[in-house]
């Protein structure tokens, strides 16, 4: 099988209580998780497309602009990484039409375990795609906001009290922290909340599970790049996160990779 396009950061979605995941090559789209025990190939073909305006560009900016867009896009504004800087509810934003469908719509805020318990947020359309994402394997929702900018202001709250930030190489190590009691640590963190967060709180959603097809986790993690190898190749033995996780403890993150022209070839 061979298939080329610009790289996008992978769709993925449950199905029979496992994550079946797509590689996005332009406007193809290539059923990964049937390639899991097999040789492929990705060779780059040396270019790189915004993802916002499609221009070349010789650098990547935030996983995918070119550095106007990274300026000036709505999808590359402050708030995607500080959600509490977002100020779309006071009617500015880099593009209103953008803001009303992102950033003025429900927001959840979360606690999901990948390398430890840490927690974030998300737009109430990006479940579980988000935890997905980020390779974890459990997660909980513990409140419903009107906005990213109160979800925002909760995240920054409860980052006094729990980790923001995932250990890639731990979560991809598949290291579990099995002992964590998630529907303990949701009570925890609403309890900690001001009284005006707390209005927001959701007691009973339901603890996710994540399974990611895997044969094989690498032992020691090392990051592939095609900013250093033009054609990264072996045997997929899992993917996990946004990685493709290949023989020899070997790993490459497709998302970091956004816009760029790739063949893939397989047996």
């Amino acid at each position: 099988m061979e298939a080329q396009g610009n790289l996008l950061k992978m769709k993925a979605e449950i199905a029979e209580d496992k994550v079946e995941y797509q590689l996005r090559l332009s406007d193809d789209l290539v059923d990964m998780n049937q390639l899991v025990g097999k040789e492929i190939t990705l060779a780059f073909q040396n270019q790189i497309n915004c993802v916002a305006c499609g221009k070349l560009t010789s650098k990547s900016f935030a996983e995918g602009f070119c550095y106007n867009c990274f300026q000036t896009a709505p999808e590359a504004e402050d708030c995607v990484l500080r959600p509490e800087t977002c100020r779309a509810h006071l009617g500015e934003a880099r593009d209103m039409a953008f803001a009303e469908s992102h950033c003025l719509i429900p927001h959840y805020v979360y606690l999901a375990v990948s390398s430890g318990i840490k927690v974030g947020i998300t737009r109430s359309t990006q479940i579980p795609t988000r935890w997905i994402d980020q390779g974890a394997w459990k997660a909980v929702i513990i409140a419903e906001v009107p906005n990213r900018h109160i979800a925002g202001v909760m995240e920054v709250f409860l980052k006094d009290y729990f980790a923001d930030k995932t250990n890639w190489r731990t979560m991809l190590k598949n290291e579990l922290a099995e002992t964590i009691d998630l529907d303990a640590e949701r009570q925890k963190a609403i309890e900690l909340l001001p009284e005006e967060l707390k209005q927001y709180a959701k007691n009973d959603e339901k603890v996710w599970q994540l399974n990611y097809p895997a044969e094989a986790y690498p032992l020691k993690p090392k990051s592939l790049t095609f900013d250093k190898e033009a054609q990264i190749g072996g045997v997929l033995k899992g993917i996990k996160g946004q990685y493709l996780l290949l023989d020899n403890d070997r790993v490459l993150n497709i998302r970091k990779h956004n816009g760029y022209l790739v063949k893939l070839t397989t047996d």
